[in-house]
């Protein structure tokens, strides 16, 4: 029987990928070995050598893009053009959210094409297939969640998104109507539509240990969703979502104790001043384990630029222990995202994560901004325009505002000149 890795490492047995990846991550083997046998890091592609990499403890944050094609719209193509967006942007991992008849067919394309880990939601699949059988995407078979959730391990997905925490038992004391927005996780709301059209725990709940059997045996990494999440700053942290959360450390102890890496998946819309108490919260309950944040969105009133709102909770977050950011693109709440969008995502949530690792005071982070500060106080606009986030943006604006000569914002005025000139005297 093929072991897990976090099984490899309690019987002492260190693959030599981990030992090339710890290299890669900048942190010693004996502490990232310690912080997975923990269940404080996970490591994700180790299995399928697609863009191995840490999220969690003592290692940079990392960003997550979303892709996938919709009811409504749906090409195999265009999901392969925003893949290529978010790596273009250096996304450290991408999930396919595809909606459409033909899942299948666009995750094998992305899995094909991606050099980074990738993650599904199982659930949508099967949801899918209830529509396209029994007419409605509710009537979900219990055998078919687990046959899709095996079917999407076994073509080789690094990581999977599974809504436990969406149990009767929260549904029936909590109705979702007394929130403002009620579920907004589409996992979260097909799971509990099902249990009140049919009086039924969720399967994925109900049958963990079979659901473990499955991740076990592909050893692939569980991401406990948020089902429950807030869709309004109004709804964070309320008795849904602390409820799921703690139902959460419970299943993440049992993965734990199987052998099985997991990480815990947050909210949502949560306003700028509990964000820190959020994670805070989320890591006591859940007993450490990696924890993989959407944004979070601090205010609700900004549809088209919701890549600045996810941003700024994420730079909070990300400085408060979330260990995975998952970015949010323009187009939140208004529409599928283009090619541009995804882009622009990526970058964002990588600003927040980098200014995140500054404040947890990550060995390198600095370094790059001290870099750049040099580049930019001798005037070598090319050195600065290379170590930019985006050299690609920052070389169209020189160009476009100031060509070859001096900066326009300030001209003769330059700060650095004047100085130089003074210091000449």
């Amino acid at each position: 029987m093929v072991s897990t890795l976090l099984q490899d490492l309690r019987g002492g047995r260190i693959p030599q990928g981990l030992k090339v990846l710890a290299e890669k991550e900048g942190v010693r083997l004996e502490v990232l070995v310690s912080n997975i046998l923990k269940g404080h890091a996970v490591v994700l592609g180790l299995r399928t050598g697609r863009g191995t990499m840490v999220v969690g403890k003592d290692v940079s944050t990392k960003v997550n893009a979303n892709i996938g094609a919709s009811t409504l719209t749906s090409s195999v193509e265009n999901e392969k053009i925003k893949l290529r967006a978010a790596l273009r942007a250096k996304a450290d991992a991408v999930m396919d959210l595809s909606l459409a008849d033909n899942i299948p067919e666009i995750r094998e394309a992305v899995l094909k094409e991606s050099t980074v880990p990738i993650g599904t939601v199982p659930i949508y699949e099967a949801a899918t297939m209830a529509r396209i059988k029994r007419g409605a995407v509710v009537k979900l078979d219990a055998e078919e969640m687990f046959q899709v959730l095996e079917d999407q391990m076994a073509q080789g997905v690094d990581f999977v998104t599974v809504h436990c925490g969406v149990v009767r038992d929260l549904i029936e004391k909590y109705p979702p109507e007394f929130r403002l927005e009620g579920i907004v996780s589409r996992g979260g709301a097909i799971t509990a539509a099902y249990i009140r059209e049919t009086g039924r725990e969720n399967p994925f709940y109900e049958y963990y240990d079979r659901l473990l059997d499955l991740a076990e045996k592909y050893d692939c990494v569980l991401s406990l969703g948020d089902g429950m999440r807030p869709g309004a700053i109004d709804d964070a942290s309320d008795a849904l979502e602390i409820g799921e959360q703690k139902v959460l450390g419970q299943l993440q102890e049992r993965a734990f104790e199987r052998g099985v890496m997991s990480m815990i998946e947050g909210p949502g819309h949560v306003p700028l001043h509990l964000v820190a108490e959020s994670v805070r919260r989320i890591k006591e309950y859940t007993n450490g384990a990696p924890l993989y944040l959407l944004g979070p969105i601090v205010t609700d009133v900004a549809p088209g630029y919701d890549h600045i709102t996810s941003a700024i909770g994420a730079g909070v977050a990300g400085m408060s222990g979330a260990d995975f950011i998952c970015y949010v693109t323009p187009s939140e709440h208004l529409g599928l995202p283009s090619e541009q969008d995804v882009f622009d995502g990526v970058i964002a949530a990588r600003i927040a994560a980098h200014a995140a690792d500054i404040a947890k005071g990550f060995p390198g982070a600095v370094e790059w901004d001290r870099k750049i500060s040099k580049a930019r106080k001798a005037l070598d606009w090319d050195r600065q325009i290379e170590l930019s986030i985006d050299p690609e943006k920052a070389r169209m604006v020189r160009e476009k505002r100031s060509g070859e000569g001096a900066c326009t914002m300030c001209g003769e005025y330059c700060v650095f000149l004047v100085l130089k000139e003074q210091q000449n005297k």
